[in-house]
């Protein structure tokens, strides 16, 4: 029996993705996606339904139109001629309803898609595919060494490219596109399977939080293996859809253009379901992508427009400078006088090069932009006073206590067996309220991507007998990153034991300590009524839990404020001893019985 993907089946039927979802909840029909597929029983059932659905809406439409003829015939030409001016007036002030609801609906926007990979494995190829362009013959060696924001026309409406550089060197370019992108598309050659730097492109993808696709590029080469990258997956617990996961992954050729469209389908769904959505008219917001200086124009900087809309003549804010824009030229270099949201474009305006990753916002004009500059400089200024180096406490790396807390970590080892091993001793480590996340794990001495990587994500870098050089202590310190280097595999196994420690509710018990027996009340004038006491089990300590019992009644609890022999006084006494026990209760009597305790933490399995 034939099966069939659910989005497809709604396109034939010319119904929206989330109906058709809708439809499949009430049948009790499990899906991972609207890419999953269906039994073709399941289909037949779906058609009956929405047949039924317009069958239901057509007598209903119809009935209406049927009372107007029978009025309109039965009415004189005068009541018609009233009739008839009468429509225009209701057709206004349904149009008048109508409005202010369109208008308060914000529109939707193009998606944001980045490009993230491997070096060499066909990013920027295939982009060139989708956008008819040939940019990677004009970069050096065939390497991207930028971030590029381009608008593309497809046959699935406008989508907005953002080609980062897969190189290592990179790293730090292609966190910023991750972290402007709604939806990350993970490029791996076919012939080449998962490498470091597509390790820590998913990882950067996972730390920004946004859907992930992954492109399994060049299978029209004869050694093309996409099992084989399938399976690789699974090992970074990326299962795909063919697996029965919810990963999707699609076999694509920059060359030959195999795939493509299929990719682009699913960038489609993707940002559909993730019911992107920006106001054109609201308050502008932005991120830099990219700064350089031009020999000719100036300072250029490439900002993505996220919110609101764009004027030459507006006054931008970035960080401690602001502009004034000049001009503006959309991603094919075409100079143009707004942009709305989900639009990358060149500006002319700025002093100084603005740094990627920015947020940008805008200002009335230049004596406001000034003022948010000057308050901006003061609060950097006040908290640089506050503290030398500010480092982050459990709480603030871990999140706020909850049910179930994650400490993220990032591994670094000498060789593959120590990161095996110590991956299987940390999976161990993992309980109910606590989940042990390696977002990365490598061969070598940890990098400034590593530390970037745990600035984004608030991890801790622990090495095994490597260690970190001094540039990226010096980014690690900067950014305030902890790296943390051991040589003994027990060392660095007792702080990961701290770290879930401190990301755990302690957990207290009362534990027992003694009994006492009050034989004679002596009043004194500083200290009240101290119990002049014999114990006459375990012991006694200042600041222990009191319970006094008189009889078989509890009288009293509180604290044992000080413990005394003869006059000195003691910080406990053990059986078999008499002691003086001052209570913060005067009322304590002859033949009364004290008993000790204190509360202890129990070390959770």
């Amino acid at each position: 029996m034939s099966k069939v993907r659910i989005y497809t089946l709604a396109k034939d039927l010319g119904v929206e993705n989330a109906r058709m979802l809708e439809i499949l909840d009430g049948l009790g029909v499990s899906y991972k996606s609207v890419s999953s597929t269906i039994e073709e029983d399941t289909v037949e059932l779906i058609k009956q339904i929405l047949a039924e659905e317009q069958d239901g809406e057509a007598p209903a439409a119809a009935e209406p139109e049927a009372v107007a003829q029978a009025t309109t015939t039965a009415q004189s030409a005068p009541a018609a001629t009233a009739q008839s001016s009468a429509a225009p007036k209701a057709a206004e002030a349904s149009t008048a309803v109508a409005e202010p609801e369109a208008e308060s609906e914000v529109p939707h926007r193009a998606p944001v898609v980045t490009i993230m990979g491997h070096v060499d494995h066909g990013k920027t190829s295939l982009l060139d595919y989708i956008r008819k362009t040939k940019v990677a013959a004009k970069e050096a060696g065939g390497i991207t060494q930028h971030v590029g924001a381009f608008e593309a026309k497809t046959s699935k409406g406008k989508i907005v490219f953002i080609d980062t550089p897969g190189h290592e060197a990179f790293t730090t370019i292609r966190a910023r596109g991750a972290n402007v992108a709604d939806i990350a598309i993970i490029v791996i050659a076919a012939d080449d399977s998962l490498m470091p730097q597509t390790r820590e492109a998913i990882a950067h993808a996972q730390a920004a939080k946004v859907p992930m696709i992954v492109a399994i590029n060049k299978v029209d080469l004869p050694q093309a293996d996409p099992e084989r990258v399938k399976t690789d997956l699974t090992q970074l617990n990326l299962v795909p859809e063919e697996y029965g996961g919810d990963l999707v992954v699609v076999p694509v050729s920059a060359k030959t253009g195999e795939g493509v469209e299929d990719l682009l389908e699913y960038i489609s769904l993707t940002a559909e379901l993730e019911d992107l959505r920006a106001d054109p008219k609201g308050k502008f917001s932005g991120v830099v992508i990219e700064g350089k200086v031009d020999k000719q124009a100036g300072v250029l900087a490439t900002v993505m427009v996220q919110e609101g809309t764009l004027h030459v003549g507006d006054f931008l804010v970035v960080g401690e400078g602001y502009g004034k824009i000049k001009a503006m030229s959309d991603s094919a270099g075409a100079r143009i006088k707004d942009a709305g949201p989900s639009t990358p474009v060149q500006i002319l305006g700025f002093s100084e090069v603005p740094s990627s990753g920015e947020t940008v916002s805008s200002a009335k004009n230049e004596h406001a932009a000034r003022e948010v500059v000057a308050q901006r400089v003061d609060t950097r200024r006040d908290a640089e006073n506050a503290r030398v180096q500010r480092r982050l406490t459990l709480e603030e790396m871990m999140g706020p206590l909850g049910s179930v807390r994650t400490v993220n970590l990032i591994l670094r080892a000498d060789t593959q067996g120590s990161v095996e091993a110590l991956q299987g001793i940390l999976a161990r480590k993992e309980s109910d309220d606590v989940k042990i996340n390696v977002m990365l794990a490598g061969i070598g001495a940890p990098t400034e991507g590593d530390v970037l990587l745990a600035s984004t994500a608030e991890a801790t870098i622990l090495c095994f007998s490597v260690t970190p050089s001094g540039g990226v202590k010096k980014v690690a310190d900067s950014k305030g990153v902890d790296i943390k280097s051991y040589r003994i595999i027990y060392e660095l196994i007792d702080e990961v034991d701290r770290l879930i420690k401190g990301n755990v509710e302690p957990v207290f018990e009362e534990k027992y300590l003694g009994r006492a027996e009050v034989r004679m009340v002596i009043r004194h004038p500083k200290s009240g009524n101290i119990a002049g006491s014999y114990i006459t089990d375990g012991m006694f300590k200042r600041n222990a839990k009191a319970k006094v019992t008189r009889g078989k009644q509890v009288v009293y609890e509180g604290t044992v404020v000080g413990l005394k022999r003869f006059k000195d006084d003691v910080r406990e006494v053990q059986t078999g001893y008499e002691c003086g026990i001052n209570l913060d209760w005067n009322d304590v009597m002859e033949g009364d019985i004290i008993e000790a305790s204190e509360m202890v933490e129990v070390e959770q399995a």
